[in-house]
Order: C-alpha cells, then structure tokens, then sequence
C-alpha cells in the first residue's frame, strides 16, 4: 500500500515523527514521535489547507509516498471506540491518549483512523519507534506546489 506525505521539502525524507514529537497532533501528544500519512494526495492537501492560515500558500513542500509493505498488519480503529469528541478543535486530549497508548503499545506499526476533515477519507499512522518501522520505504519525493485557490482570502 501507498500512503502520502505532505511537508517541508527540507523533511521530505524524514520518517521519524520527529515533527509531530515537537509539535503534537490529533493522534498525540508532544514528545510522543509519530508519522502522519494520508491514504490520497487530495486528503494530504486538505489536512494541510485546514492548518494554513487563509491567504498563505505553503512553499517548499514536497510529496513523500510511503511504502506499506502488504505484510504488514494495519490496525483499524473502530468506530466504536473513537472518543465523542474526536473531530474536535484544538485537539481533544482524548484523542491523544488513545494515539499514545498505540505508540506506547508497539502491538502495530500502522493504525488506520477516519479523517477529521474529509467523511469517507483515511488517515494511517505510523509508529517510528516500532520494531518493523524499517519495513516502511520512501519510494518517490517530489516538489509539490499547492493549487493558490485553496488558500485564497
């Protein structure tokens, strides 16, 4: 399975969480590394566009794609056990800790969650820290420039 990245050019070939470690996210907190990746170009865009602020186009990304090798167990969050507050802004602690016991756990490399922004859409993350992490590769970067619309005021 592919699975894409949108980021700074200069981190293009980084896969070690480390930015969502510094910063936290949806799915963790910070100081916990974990590597964000979207089942299409388009939801890498739009997770991109809902943290940019309206009238600033990113510059200097690049388009990582991912190779989850087929062997690898992906494991998916039931609905039943996303928190109620999950789609949440800023994000809800409870999602975080959910991420973090996944992280903590190593049971799986990947865990698959619905998209926040897009119904229907993906999200899979990626635990650097787990044993098998060396199983993910790089197979593409390339400079990716955003469509101006998008960020239009």
């Amino acid at each position: 399975m592919i699975v894409f990245r949108l980021g700074s050019a200069k981190h293009s070939n980084d896969l070690s969480g480390k930015g969502a470690e510094l910063v936290g996210g949806r799915w963790n907190n910070k100081g916990v590394a974990m590597l964000y990746t979207s089942s299409s170009i388009a939801l890498g865009v739009t997770e991109v566009a809902v943290h940019t602020p309206l009238g600033i186009v990113p510059l200097d990304y690049s388009l990582t794609q991912i190779e989850i090798p087929d062997s690898i167990a992906i494991y998916e969050l039931p609905q039943s056990q996303y928190p109620k507050d999950w789609k949440a802004f800023p994000h809800p602690l409870s999602t975080k800790l959910k991420g973090d016991k996944f992280i903590l756990d190593t049971n799986f490399l990947v865990i698959k969650v619905s998209s926040a922004v897009v119904a229907g859409d993906f999200n899979y993350l990626i635990n650097p820290n787990h044993k098998d992490a060396s199983k993910i590769k790089i197979v593409d970067v390339s400079a990716f420039e955003f469509d101006e619309r998008l960020f239009k005021k």
